[in-house]
This record gives C-alpha cells, sequence and structure tokens, in this order.
C-alpha cells in the first residue's frame, strides 16, 4: 500500500501538469498555417445526399460569403441555433451570403435520409443541407462540436467560428461586415 500511495500522487500530479500546459488542449478546427492568415475552407466530402440543392463545392462558392452550419436535428441546441440560422440565410441570401446546413448525425436514427428530409421541411429549412452520414466533411474541418459555424470568406478562408448556442450579434456581424467588404 505504501508503494502504491506515491505512484497514484506522481499520475495525479502528471495528469494535472498536462491539462494546465497551454497548447495542450485538443486542436483547433481547421488549425492555420504559416501560408496563409486563415485556413482554406475544405472542400464538402462524402455526401450520401443534398437537400434543397445540387451538389456544392467550396470551389464553385468562392466569391460568396459561405456560413457552413454543423447540426443533427435532435440535438436541442441545434434545433435552438436554427432559427438564428433561417434568420441570416434570409436575411443575407441576396447580399451574397450562402447558408449550408451539413446534417452530421450523432445516432443511428439520424442516419437515415426520409427522417432528415422530413426534419428539414418539419424546421421549415430553405437553403442547402448536406447529409455527412460517414463523418468525412466534419473531419475535415475537424469539428467535434454540435451546433458548430463557420464562416467562410469570399477567397474560400475560414475567418470565424463559432460552438454552442450564443453570439448570434457577433455572427452576424461578422456576416455583415464580409458581405460589405468588397
Amino acid at each position: 500500500m505504501n508503494v502504491i500511495k506515491p505512484i497514484l500522487t506522481a499520475l495525479c500530479m502528471s495528469v494535472l501538469a498536462v491539462a494546465c500546459t497551454p497548447g495542450a488542449s485538443a486542436a483547433d478546427p481547421v488549425p492555420g498555417t504559416s501560408i496563409s492568415p486563415a485556413p482554406l475552407a475544405p472542400e464538402f466530402q462524402g455526401i450520401d445526399h443534398w437537400i434543397n440543392s445540387a451538389p456544392l463545392t467550396m470551389a464553385q462558392l468562392r466569391g460568396k460569403v459561405v456560413l457552413v452550419d454543423f447540426w443533427t436535428y435532435s440535438c436541442i441546441n441545434c434545433v435552438h441555433v436554427l432559427p438564428h440560422v433561417k434568420q441570416l440565410h434570409e436575411r443575407y441570401k441576396d447580399q451574397g451570403l450562402v447558408v449550408v446546413g451539413v446534417h452530421t448525425p450523432e445516432y443511428g436514427f439520424e442516419k437515415i435520409r426520409g427522417n432528415v428530409e422530413d426534419a428539414v421541411k418539419r424546421f421549415g429549412i430553405e437553403y442547402p443541407v448536406a447529409q455527412d452520414n460517414g463523418y468525412d466533411t466534419w473531419e475535415a474541418y475537424n469539428n467535434r462540436y454540435w451546433p458548430a459555424l463557420y464562416l467562410v470568406d469570399r477567397e474560400g478562408h475560414v475567418v470565424y467560428h463559432h460552438f454552442g448556442e450564443g453570439n448570434y450579434a457577433e455572427t452576424e456581424d461578422k456576416v455583415r461586415r464580409l458581405l460589405e467588404a468588397k
């Protein structure tokens, strides 16, 4: 018993030291590079099905401001964020904003195409929704959260992200500034 206590103490101290070390946390989504001030937005990858749109690519969206919303229909936080995302779409779609919902399932029943299509109708979502059942686009963005918003400028760079609910005014301000920039 005398040997176990110092070992456990040392182990706990090691874990604490790592947890408190700057930079020891999980990698930032879409990490930056030394070449570019903001990383290029990854392409949509492994999309099983597109709803409300033909397949889209980031390359064809260049010149537009793009808001990528990672969500899933049975996540209450995602449901709370949806009215704000829909509002951004309605307010700014004619000014150059393209909203793309990336539906990445948390549970097996959320992979069923009909369930996702029903949810899109039920929530009144009119913007494109990509069904990312294999988590390929999720992984390309190094995303870890529902909901997660990524804002992409006209040149295709991720310039802002927000995870969870809230920051609605800040997100809208960022959208407005990007749309005003020429």
